[in-house]
């Protein structure tokens, strides 16, 4: 078909490539990076940061809500802020994934959880604009240029599922565009797609290839805001090249994908995939391959690598033991045969409670076999997850080391690092889970402290050794616990050996045949340097844990 020469790409991309030699792309790391072993912070905008009080209540949203259902300030010049301070670096982040900064409906609803507007970002109104709560396009471009000049990429959220609820203030799409009803029942492959997810949310008919008029609401919008002829034009060139119908799913993909051409964003993570059929991110990932391979041509000196447009899919429920298939009972569906480099891993949080050579050995067996060339993100807490790992925030310490040593990749929800609360009292559903960063307790509490200095030990030994989530993992010995990670591709190599549940003081720790005899180590986590004899090495350190490293 036309669509599938028009969106061929050009080249492949490799897995490393020297970082661009300009000052603003250049990273600070001298190691390659990769989403295999990615370290994204994932935060909601809203809740994160308020760096512009100026734009808190827009579109008159003012209403009272349920506790933590409103609007609380957060936005991406907060963002901005803290990635001046370096708190995204001493973190050893490097990806920042951000919840949708699309327009949100202006209005609330009540969907049985206490009146709420749209401040996490999933309740889109007109894709090809900010909402202004969040801030601006110039706002998102500096972020953007920054983010990348310190080597970190930036992640958005994608929603093609649905619209936002419908409200007085905000009608719904035309009838060709959504449907209203039946509501889902999850009971097969298709009672999860032909479907409205929830009362009042409208399903976008993502499965339809006929071609349907702009909604008359977006001409009218559009137009008030000077912009009609400009989006009109673009949407004409977008679909003479792509051969795509006007169908819905093409013009929400194109409005998706100028975030990445006009901004030159890395990744998305996309919403609610198992509601749509899987032909649909087939279609998005091509979209956002051929997005990305024009930025990077109008754009050479923003060019951080030659990286793949990486694309993370929430197929909830999805867990790595499936391996590449989802099971809806009635059908299976490959996803990553289907636009996803990565799945979101929804059982991380819930074998977190294994012990650390099970959980290790799983993975890395799964992951170097049966998903080689794909991936997995872990986390331990989300923004909708209501059985998070160590709710009670009893296990920071240890909730750290799993997940930033796990294979694949790490989601440090934020306020994960910092033992943020996830019980807030007042709060319905998943609004406990979306607090305020805990801004104050890093400044002021000694524990607080104390939890955020491991987690940016073990996230900045992640994001300098490629080996902890794309490497090969081996126990070297089961007491005291000391494992390899080893990671080789053409003529780079990355090797380090870990131990957990150590005895503090002095321990005798065996590398292997990782390191020959006489090689200088560094100890990471303590910062003391010991030389390999015998195999082994001895060292002296306060902590119960050892990052080794060559010197």
């Amino acid at each position: 078909m036309k669509k599938n020469i028009l969106f061929s790409i050009a080249f492949l991309s490799l897995l490393f490539a020297s970082c661009s030699s300009t000052k603003t792309a250049q990273s600070s790391s001298k190691t390659p990076f990769v989403w295999e072993n990615a370290n994204v912070y994932f935060l909601l905008i809203d809740r994160f940061n308020n760096g512009d009080k100026t734009n808190d209540h827009t579109y008159n949203r003012n209403k009272p809500t349920g506790k933590l259902r409103g609007f609380e300030g957060g936005d991406i010049r907060g963002v901005i802020q803290k990635l001046d301070e370096g708190y995204f670096e001493k973190l050893g982040i490097t990806a920042i994934w951000m919840t949708p900064v699309v327009e949100q409906i202006h209005d609330g609803v009540d969907e049985g959880t206490g009146y709420s507007y749209g401040f996490h970002g999933y309740w889109a109104r007109d894709w090809s604009a900010l909402d202004p709560s969040f801030g601006t396009k110039k706002d998102l471009a500096e972020l953007i240029q920054k983010a990348h000049a310190k080597g970190i990429r930036i992640m958005l959220d994608a929603v093609i599922n649905h619209t936002g609820p419908v409200t007085a203030e905000d009608s719904a799409y035309p009838n060709d565009w959504v449907r209203t009803s039946p509501k889902c029942t999850y009971k097969s492959y298709d009672t999860y797609i032909n479907c409205t997810l929830v009362e009042n949310l409208p399903d976008v008919k993502t499965e339809s290839n006929e071609a349907v008029a702009l909604p008359p609401f977006l001409i009218e919008k559009w137009k008030k805001e000077g912009r009609y002829e400009q989006e009109v034009a673009e949407l004409d060139a977008f679909f003479a090249k792509t051969g795509y119908p006007r169908a819905p799913k093409y013009y929400i993909m194109k409005w998706l994908s100028d975030y990445i051409t006009d901004y030159g964003i890395d990744g998305y993570r996309v919403d609610t995939v198992k509601h749509t059929y899987e032909d649909v991110w087939a279609d998005f990932k091509k979209v956002c391959d051929v997005a990305f391979e024009d930025f990077k041509n109008n754009n050479p000196e923003k060019v951080l690598d030659s990286q793949d447009f990486f694309t993370v899919g929430e197929v909830y429920g999805y867990n790595i033991g499936a391996k590449k298939l989802y099971d809806f009972g009635d059908k299976k569906v490959d996803y990553f045969a289907n636009g996803f480099t990565g799945l979101i891993n929804f059982d991380f949080r819930n074998e977190a409670k294994m012990n650390y050579e099970p959980l290790f050995s799983k993975y890395n067996s799964i992951l170097q076999n049966d998903l080689k060339g794909n991936t997995v993100m872990n986390y331990v807490s989300s923004h909708d997850d209501g059985s998070p790992y160590d709710k009670k925030r009893e296990k920071t310490f240890e909730s750290g080391t799993k997940l930033l040593l796990a294979p694949g990749i790490s989601q440090v929800y934020y306020g994960d690092e910092s033992a943020r609360t996830l019980d807030i009292p007042g709060t319905t559903g998943d609004a406990t889970l979306r607090s305020m960063m805990n801004w104050e307790d890093i400044k002021t509490n000694n524990e607080t402290q104390k939890v955020l200095l491991h987690w940016q030990k073990l996230g900045n030994f992640r994001k300098n050794h490629i080996s902890i989530g794309a490497g090969i993992h081996q126990e070297i010995s089961a007491s005291p616990y000391v494992f390899s990670r080893t990671f080789t591709k053409d003529n780079f190599t990355d090797n380090v050996v870990v131990g957990l549940d150590l005895p503090k003081g002095q321990k005798e720790i065996s590398v292997g045949t990782i390191f020959k005899d006489g090689t200088k180590l560094k100890d990471v986590y303590s910062g003391k340097v010991a030389v390999v004899s015998n195999g082994k090495v001895i060292i002296d350190t306060e902590f119960d844990i050892v990052l080794l490293e060559k010197l």
